[in-house]
């Protein structure tokens, strides 16, 4: 049987994915989400859905699921934990929309009606859609993120973001023979370098900032990168403090030990990290000596009241932990050594490092992963560079489709 693929956003970029399939008398939607940038981006908009099917809770993923499942009151299927997470989500980014008038895409009562709607999956397990059997894996990535198999004539299977290398929350992603391989390229044009190596340098530099009378800032995303490092750190004997949404995701994460790869070690984690409950205990955590806060890009939450704190002391230091989008302090402050506070370009001069914690297969990785898959026809999406990988492919078909771009497969 041949279906008919578009992505509605995420194809030849790092954001906002969703790909609709179309066959069999049906429409599934994989995936809708948004780009977190000033004011935020969105897909192409999404006509009318069946099924709907989430990989994981990022918002380039899941922030735009609330516009179609209130609309459309399809079914979801998700992990569990992929759907409290994005619950938080979703309801995080209506609340930037009304503090920073953007435009609101969906309601709350859009988010009510899309919890109601999800039909909880875990790896393993199977369903069928049609006449389509699908089977959820697990993607490595951060906890419950998933990768989509669907069966009928062949095999297709959809990555979703994945990382095929354990990290200390989670397992890598297993490859599975299939026919088409939908799979994301973010990291194509690059490798990372060995996780223990960075792992040995970024604690040396916590210890150096800390001998030498510093504070360490670590922005964090709040998912996946907040309890990575969390558990990074747990065995110091320092102060050290979270602050953010990360806090209320890693209780989520304890709900749902089946998606940790080690559960003890993640409570052992949280045990360690003094948790900033209410605004007045920054003050508080100022004086402790490692503080992990969200936003992960310097553009809100509390790590601005800590950057402004800190930014003027040569002995403390900000040390970033993932990846700066254009347009945000993040980015601003790497290649500037400027950030903005209320409105006012300020110079950062205390210490910058930047350490790779990836949560994403690089260039290498992905190679490996197709070609343990052995499928006939490769896909790329969630990528700016994926022509990179074309030298390595040249015994397979490889399809970089655009966005709003329809094209047709067999499965």
């Amino acid at each position: 049987m041949k279906m008919k693929f578009k992505f509605l956003g995420g194809a030849d970029m790092v954001g906002r994915m969703g790909m609709t399939m179309e066959g069999d008398g049906m429409r599934l939607l994989v995936e809708y989400g948004l780009s977190p940038t000033k004011p935020p981006e969105f897909p192409l908009e999404a006509p009318k859905i069946d099924h709907m099917f989430l990989t994981h809770c990022h918002l380039d993923h899941c922030g735009m699921v609330p516009q179609v499942v209130g609309r459309d009151r399809c079914e979801v299927f998700t992990t569990p934990l992929t759907a409290e997470v994005a619950e938080l989500m979703m309801k995080d980014t209506l609340k930037i929309a009304k503090a920073e008038n953007y435009v609101q895409p969906y309601t709350a009562d859009d988010i009510e009606r899309t919890m109601q709607c999800v039909v909880p999956m875990t790896y393993g397990d199977e369903i069928t859609v049609g006449h389509v059997d699908v089977a959820m894996l697990d993607a490595g990535h951060v906890p419950g993120a998933a990768m989509f198999e669907f069966a009928r004539d062949t095999t297709t299977i959809y990555s979703g973001d994945i990382h095929t290398e354990a990290q200390r929350l989670v397992k890598g992603a297993k490859p599975k023979d299939c026919h088409n391989l939908f799979i994301e390229g973010t990291y194509a044009d690059r490798n990372h370098p060995p996780r223990k190596q960075t792992e040995r340098e970024f604690l040396a530099k916590v210890e150096e900032v800390i001998d030498r009378g510093g504070t360490v800032l670590i922005p964090c995303f709040a998912v996946g990168r907040t309890q990575e490092i969390m558990m990074l750190l747990k065995d110091l004997d320092y102060e050290m403090w979270v602050d953010g949404m990360g806090r209320s995701v890693t209780r989520l994460f304890l709900d749902y030990p089946e998606y940790l790869r080690d559960e003890r070690q993640l409570k052992q984690a949280k045990k360690r990290f003094n948790e900033v409950r209410r605004p007045g205990s920054r003050d508080i955590a100022m004086k402790g000596q490692i503080i992990v806060t969200t936003g992960g890009m310097l553009d809100g939450g509390p790590v601005i009241r800590y950057l402004n704190k800190i930014k003027n002391d040569p002995k403390s230091a900000i040390l970033l932990v993932g990846y700066q989008a254009e347009d945000t302090n993040g980015r601003m402050l790497m290649e500037q050594r400027c950030v903005n506070i209320d409105g006012e370009i300020c110079k950062v001069e205390c210490e910058l490092q930047k350490y790779d914690f990836s949560a994403h297969a690089d260039h290498d990785q992905i190679i490996e992963f197709i070609k343990a898959c052995d499928p006939d026809n490769v896909i790329f999406m969630h990528s700016e560079a994926r022509e990179k990988f074309l030298p390595d492919l040249t015994d397979y078909n490889v399809l970089l489709p655009k966005t709003g771009e329809e094209f047709e497969l067999d499965v």
